[in-house]
């Protein structure tokens, strides 16, 4: 909005909307201070993942520990979760197809016996020609 309407100060805007000068700041400088955490914490991850590059979230989250006790972060598991999203961190996993017929094999095929017969009761089979 302050674009839009140069001539209006922050003051006014957030008058608008019932907060404080100081509330709008502090929210500023909230987001500022995340981001540079979140910076911190996503070069670390990137560090990680170049010698594990399949290494998933739970586990990163663990070796994480002492890099973010060091730096005075606090980050719960599920925040770590929604960054990495965010960011297209997180590890898909691998979709494989299971392969249940091989048709392409060493051994004889057999013709089918009975295409032409029709089944009229258990245990017998009459020759449909």
């Amino acid at each position: 909005m302050k674009q839009d309407f140069p001539k209006n100060g922050i003051g006014t805007f957030c008058r608008l909307f019932g907060k404080t000068r100081h509330a709008y700041y502090d929210h500023q400088w909230r987001i500022e201070d995340h981001s540079i955490k979140d910076e911190l914490v996503l070069q670390e991850v990137l560090r990680i993942r170049e010698s594990l590059p399949r290494l998933g979230t739970a586990k990163l989250y663990h070796k994480l520990q002492p890099f973010l006790q060091s730096h005075q972060i606090k980050m719960g598991r599920d925040y770590l979760y929604d960054l990495m999203r965010l960011h297209h961190l997180d590890i898909r996993r691998r979709r494989r197809k299971a392969y249940t017929t091989d048709s392409n094999h060493w051994m004889h095929i057999y013709s089918n016996l009975i295409k032409n017969m029709e089944i009229q009761e258990p245990e017998c089979c009459l020759l449909l020609e």
